[in-house]
Order: C-alpha cells, then structure tokens, then sequence
C-alpha cells in the first residue's frame, strides 16, 4: 500500500495503537483526522499524540455547530430514539465523520480511509457505508478485523511496549465515545449484563440519589421543532446543548443502561449519558402530542422508529433516509411553543405546554358548563364506527347457529 492513508483517529487506545500500527506495516504516509464533535478533554495532547505514535500529519476539524444543526436536530425533529430509547449520540455523529474523512481524503489525494473499528461493533457499518456512498472509489482499511490483537489488554501491553500514552488501564478497561449529544461506555464489568454499571463508568451526571433535594424547573422554547431559547435566554445550538447537558446532569437525568441489538445481529450492553437529549427528546415530544393531529401524530411515530433504525443501521445517506426527513420536515411547520419541566432526581415532570398552534381546545375537553362537544352526535359516530364489527359478529353468529 503505497498511497497516503487518511486515519479516523480519536486518540483512544484501537486509534492510538493502529496509528503505529499502520506506520510499522506500511511505511506510507498517514494522516491523522479528528473531527471536533464536542469530546472535550480527549481533545487534549491529540496532535502530539498522533505524530509521536507515528503520523505525518494531524488535522482536526471542529464540526460542532455542524453536528448539532444538521445531524442532531434531524434527529430531534424526527423523534429518533433506537429501540425507543438511546437517542444515538454516537451513530448520529458517524455520517458526518464519515463525510469529514471523505473530504479530507480528496483534498490530501489519499487513496485510503483506516478507521478503529472492531469486527462486531455498529461502526465499522456507518463508517465504511457512509464512505462507499459518498466516495465509492476510495479504499477502506479496517485494522481491527484482521491484526493480531485479540483483546483490549493485549493492545495496551503494545502500547506501554510502543510508549503511546493511552487512558485505559487494566483495572478500569471501559470504551468511552462522547460528544455533545451524549457518551458511550462499554466493555470491563458492563460485559456483564447481571452486573449493575458501577459508579465510575458514568462521566456527566450524579447518581440521581445524590441529586439536589430540591426540583428544577426549566422551560424550553422550539421554533419549527428546533429548540432555541431555555429559561427565556436565546442560545446558539451548541451552547443550548450543552446548558442542557449541565443542567441535566446536576439532577440526575439522562442515565441509561440498555441491551440492544447491533446491526451485525449481536446483543451488546451498553450505559449511556445523554442530559440533553433527554430532556429535548420528552420536550419535544410532548409539543408533538399537543399540535399534530391524530393521524399524523400515529403515522410519524412509525416513521420515527423506521429513522432510527436507518441510523442506528448506518444509512444517512440512503433515498429512504432522505424521502422520510422530508414528511418529517413538513410535520414540523407548527412545531413552535413552550415546554416547562420540572427535573428532579432522574425524574422529568411536564408541567406546561403551551403553542398558538395548539389543537387541544378546552370548550371541547371540558366537563364544566362550558362544555360545547355535541354529546349526541355520539351515537351516530359510534354505530357508524362499530358497524364493520357488528356485521362481522352477527355473520359468525348465524354461521355457528347452523352447525
């Protein structure tokens, strides 16, 4: 392999150690790409990590305000949550990695992408599907499929061999992706699905015993199924995630711990965090519940678990994808108002919705004087209504009476 090689490296312990993993087998030129979804700290020593374990070159490209307007309110809109409940930080970040890559690759005239995925994990399909999709020419390297390595505590006995600085430790193994929509953590004791998540595998939120005593009440504002204000203050989409996220986190909300089914036909355990998404996911929703009308809210929650299939299953990029953020899109014309929550604990409380396009009218729900619903045009509606089943049931009567 001579051309130059473009590298998916997040400087955790697969990257780290496949960057000079590539650079002993290859002799060739590689490029070390990070795309800045919000990871914070892991950002830290990253460029000097990556030249040191054998890069050529480090890029890092900030794709935050991107990853939040153009994945994750797509995402929101659509009501996407993966098996009805992990709102997929991670999977939504991989299209536009994905993307990032694909680009930086044509401008460095790379002929390879390499990412650190395993052979059973959900990435490997969102990276090398996103990327055939989007530049079908390119090659793809995966070396965690076929190197030597066959456990974590094999690839950190190469590194402290390779002197490549790396935060996981034998005593405390865990996998952890994080963005500004949430974080992942996996492998250690959470292998073990009769385990509880110890303590220390959760990183944003307090365990919600130690929560304040006191509740918190927040109040959110959505434009078109977007949220721009919280508490009355405008924020930019990036600083209103990760208000939410610190908000969130200091009551507890957010945990989760779930068994789920990866694309390539494995269960899998995984805790995640997600304050933010959490608490926009319950706000939204209610807003939902509030403005669409009925039929439109029951389709749309058929089109919101196909969605989140199609991410999760590492198709963005697919006309299926595309054709269902278009109903969506149209769904969300009267998705403005306000939401009030009350955060207490790990618990969300709706306490008010409110929206000019609301179809909750109260002459209608009212059981007082006010009531205006015209209770006997019931009756009709309901012969009308029930008159398939009645005929279906006097059918079968008759049909038994001749036995």
């Amino acid at each position: 392999m001579a051309d130059k090689i473009v590298v998916a490296y997040s400087g955790g312990l697969d990257t780290s150690v496949m960057v000079k993993w590539l650079s002993r087998k290859y002799h060739g030129e590689i490029i070390a790409v990070c795309g800045d979804l919000g990871q914070k700290d892991e950002l830290t020593g990253l460029e000097e990590k990556a030249l040191k374990t054998g890069a050529s070159k480090f890029i890092l490209v900030d794709l935050k305000h991107e990853f939040i307007t153009e994945y994750v309110w797509k995402a929101l809109k659509a009501g996407a949550l993966y098996e009805g409940a992990y709102p997929m930080a991670c999977a939504i970040g991989r299209p536009l990695l994905a993307k990032m890559l694909t680009e930086i690759a044509e401008q460095e005239g790379a002929g390879t992408i390499a990412h650190g995925c395993t052979g059973k994990g959900n990435d490997q399909v969102r990276f090398e599907v996103g990327i055939q999709t989007l530049a079908p020419e390119i090659k793809l390297e995966a070396p965690l499929r076929t190197w030597e390595f066959k456990s974590r505590e094999e690839e950190m006995e190469y590194a402290i061999l390779h002197n490549i600085p790396v935060k996981a430790k034998k005593d405390s193994p865990y996998s952890i992706d994080q963005n500004l929509w949430g974080i992942a953590v996996e492998c250690g004791v959470l292998e073990d699905p009769t385990m509880p998540p110890p303590e220390d595998a959760y990183q944003l939120t307090v365990n919600p015993k130690d929560a304040p005593a006191e509740s918190e009440v927040i109040s959110i504002h959505f434009d078109k199924g977007i949220p721009v204000w919280v508490n009355g203050i405008h924020f930019d989409p990036v600083t209103l995630v990760n208000e939410l996220n610190i908000i969130g986190g200091r009551n507890g909300i957010g945990r989760m711990d779930l068994i789920e089914n990866r694309v390539v036909g494995i269960k899998s355990r995984e805790i995640y965090e997600a304050p933010a998404a959490v608490i926009l996911h319950n706000a939204h929703h209610e807003l939902e519940k509030l403005i669409l009308d009925k039929e439109t809210f029951r389709y749309k929650q058929d089109v919101s678990n196909k969605i989140a299939n199609l991410i999760y299953d590492g198709l963005w990029f697919s006309p299926l994808f595309s054709s269902l953020m278009a109903f969506v899109d149209s769904t969300q014309e009267n998705i403005t108002g306000e939401i009030v929550l009350e955060l207490y604990k790990g618990n969300i409380t709706v306490l008010s919705r409110s929206s000019v396009h609301s179809l909750y009218n109260k002459e209608l729900a009212t059981y007082t004087s006010d009531d205006t619903f015209d209770h006997k045009a019931s009756e009709g509606f309901i012969k009308i209504y029930g008159l398939p089943y009645k005929t279906m049931s006097l059918v079968n009567n008759k049909l038994k009476a001749t036995v």
